[in-house]
């Protein structure tokens, strides 16, 4: 198979494949572990003039990328407004934060405490309040339309396009990656036109149910949850590893025939997840990266044991393995419904939003594990290498409806940057007294995009190939933050 010159294969890496013992497997968990270490085959071109200055700093950086699917309530966490109507604010009351003159609802303690290691933009905005349009828009920096939701790469993916892999791990890790919005459901954790390989490892794989509206839902669920997100296949013993090694001489062979046979991107993809799995299953460090049960009680408390605390928790362990851009995805549950999306229906079987947001798996869980998450990176000597975005689509409607939960509302959303890069404690934009549009500067997903690509040193406007070798903007509008860098 011919590669475009942005995928060529590391030689190395190729001499060394055949000499990596493997057991018989099913080909579909192959398939599934191999994709952990895709990116391992993927390196960026060298004719792409990407990278500026600081790139050398920005190349050892890490990013955590949480994505909080459905639309978080910002008035009822980052954006309080106390003198609004009750209609509007509800009954919550505000607390002070750590960086002076700043609040933040009751809802959020921890973040707030921390403030002051936050940079936390309350006018992000945009134009829709559709969860499709708005869901591509925010994972891709990149403003579509119906026709091209599945056409566009993710953030994630041009990370994994510019740099490659790091320490045997791919570039793009989503934990676990299952959530699809719908209906019917979807899945946007896309290569798009950089092509399959950098779409991310879904720690989740193929959702078993990838509709979370189906099943009987609790009036109210427990918040507490012990996920194990460790590909089964990494558990495989030293003696199935060698016996596989006969196996992987002959399917060598094969891939030879193969590539004579049929060039595609699709091959592509299949081809470099078999090829890499061989090197990831041998990997101790990828092993123990997932082991989260090793971590100290305490750790495991700080962050919640929760669905969103461990999920973080992981995050940490797996950039401190290597993993250069790891999505934290939390948002659409078998357990929980969609979390964020609080309209309140009787279908979802929510209270009203203002007691909602104390549940252990909504804001009280977020708030909860993000702290966690800041703090353990501080501590361990990581923040500085470690770039930590929250995001949503959108926030939520000013006005409680007459259910008690609120809509859909892409005017305006709160979101924060903390770590690698980012001028901490302080508060970009504001909103009305309201909470309903920016009364400064709005700033839309493709501007944090562009924040999150120039803090690893890509520039924005720069021409990358996509896996046919045409040209391509990095991106096609947005905008550095001013002052978040």
């Amino acid at each position: 198979m011919d590669y475009p010159a942005s995928h060529q294969l590391d030689s190395t890496l190729c001499r060394h494949s055949s000499r990596v013992a493997l057991d018989p497997l099913h080909r579909r968990d192959l398939l599934r572990v191999g994709s952990l270490s895709v990116a391992a085959t993927a390196l960026a071109s060298c004719g792409d003039s990407l990278t500026g200055a600081s790139s050398a700093a920005a190349e050892s950086r890490s990013v955590i990328y949480l994505w909080m699917g459905g639309g978080v309530t910002h008035i009822d966490s980052f954006d309080p407004k106390p003198n609004a109507p009750v209609e509007i604010r509800g009954d919550l009351e505000t607390i002070a934060t750590s960086i002076p003159g700043e609040h933040f609802s009751e809802t959020i303690p921890h973040l707030a405490e921390i403030a002051n290691q936050l940079a936390v933009v309350r006018s992000y905005s945009h134009d829709s309040n559709d969860h499709l349009l708005s869901q591509v828009f925010t994972l891709t920096g990149r403003k579509v339309d119906q026709s091209h939701l599945f056409t566009e790469p993710n953030i994630g993916s041009v990370v994994s396009h510019v740099f490659g892999p790091r320490r045997g791990l791919p570039a793009y890790v989503a934990v676990p990656g299952i959530t699809r919005p719908g209906p019917p459901p979807h899945n946007f954790f896309l290569g798009g036109w950089l092509g399959s390989q950098h779409a991310p490892y879904c720690l989740g794989g193929i959702p078993e149910q990838p509709d979370f509206t189906v099943g009987e839902k609790e009036d109210h669920p427990s918040a507490f949850a012990d996920e194990d997100w460790t590909p089964t296949s990494l558990n495989l013993s030293r003696r199935q590893l060698e016996r596989l090694v006969g196996r992987t001489r002959l399917r060598n062979q094969l891939d030879i025939a193969l590539r004579r046979l049929e060039k595609s991107e699709k091959l592509l993809s299949a081809e470099t997840k078999y090829r890499d799995a061989l090197r990831l299953l041998q990997n101790p460090t990828i092993r123990s990266a997932f082991a989260i049960g090793d971590e100290p009680d305490a750790i495991r408390e700080e962050y919640g044991r929760t669905k969103i605390g461990g999920r973080c928790l992981l995050a940490r362990r797996l950039v401190e393995a290597g993993a250069r851009f790891v999505m934290v995805d939390y948002g659409y549950d078998s357990d929980y419904g969609n979390v964020w999306d609080n309209h309140n229906a009787p279908s979802q079987k929510h209270p009203p939003i203002q007691q909602m947001v104390k549940r252990g798996y909504h804001l009280a869980g977020m708030d909860r594990a993000f702290a966690a998450l800041i703090r353990d990176l501080s501590r361990r000597g990581r923040l500085q290498q470690t770039l930590v975005v929250f995001l949503t689509e959108f926030g939520r409607t000013p006005r409680i409806n007459a259910r008690g939960g609120r809509d859909h509302w892409g005017a305006a959303g709160s979101l924060f940057f903390a770590g690698a890069g980012v001028k901490a404690g302080q508060v970009i934009g504001a909103t009305d007294g309201h909470a309903a549009a920016p009364i400064s500067t709005g700033y839309s997903p493709a501007d944090i995009a562009a924040t999150i690509y120039s803090a690893l040193g890509i520039q924005p406007n720069a021409m990358i190939k996509d896996f046919q070798g045409r040209p391509r903007l990095v991106l096609e509008q947005g905008r550095v933050i001013p002052g978040l860098l």
